[in-house]
């Protein structure tokens, strides 16, 4: 008995640290999104390819931090809020590193489109990017406030990404059809409002996990988010 407090502040340490491990990650992919969206409007295939490789910084904190999770869970098989806790970073841990590749991609598209003549100025898309980029940090504050209200804003925004996606693609159609040579590179904005697109989704699911790490309630699939839980 007179080592169980020791082994407690242990495993709280632990707890702080992997909450301090998964912030870092999220502000590591929140810059990421940023130069990529950068690097589109810039036209700078050498910052994309730099981009690009900082990708595997990303997919390297993945592996580090699940694997600090699963320890966690193997040595100290920890129950009920604990358990929550560890397992909503798991998920919030695999939801970033996706939110990663979204602007490794990004920059794939932007590198292929600095070859040809800009077909319109960027106005939409770095919008959509500082929606999704505010969603992501807010959903991350929101986990480290345990701040329910703030996730639930963050999954209420969704909506509205999703209605500038339609915006953006109907835009992009009208120029297809009146000129079929801009087919590819309309295309290619396309996929790229699609990533950010997925960017917020990811950011909606992180929001929504940390609901249940607080609530012990679920509130994935609702057709619309709750006011309150």
């Amino acid at each position: 008995m007179a080592i169980k407090p020791h082994i407690d502040r242990h495993f709280d340490d632990e707890l702080r640290e992997l909450r301090g491990r998964v912030l870092e990650m999220g502000g590591f992919v929140e810059k990421q999104i940023a130069d990529a969206v950068r690097v589109l409007e810039n036209r700078n295939a050498r910052e994309a390819e730099k981009v690009i490789e900082r990708d595997q910084v990303v997919n390297q904190m993945d592996v580090e931090i699940e694997e600090m999770c699963l320890r966690m869970l193997a040595l100290h098989q920890p129950a009920a809020r604990d358990l929550r806790f560890i397992t909503t970073a798991m998920k919030i841990n695999a939801d970033l590193e996706r939110a990663g590749d979204m602007a490794q991609n990004i920059c794939e598209r932007a590198m292929e489109l600095s070859r040809e003549p800009q077909l319109k100025p960027y106005v939409d898309v770095p919008r959509m990017a500082r929606m999704t980029q505010e969603m992501l940090q807010d959903c991350l504050d929101a986990f480290v406030r345990e701040d329910c209200d703030l996730a639930l804003s963050v999954c209420r925004a969704d909506a509205a990404v999703d209605a500038l996606l339609q915006q953006i693609f109907r835009e992009l159609i009208s120029y297809m059809v009146e000129d079929p040579a801009t087919i590819s590179r309309a295309m290619r904005i396309i996929f790229i409002s699609k990533y950010l697109e997925r960017v917020a989704d990811h950011a909606t699911n992180i929001a929504e996990m940390v609901v249940f790490l607080v609530k012990g309630k679920s509130i994935r699939h609702m057709d619309e988010p709750p006011t309150e839980v």
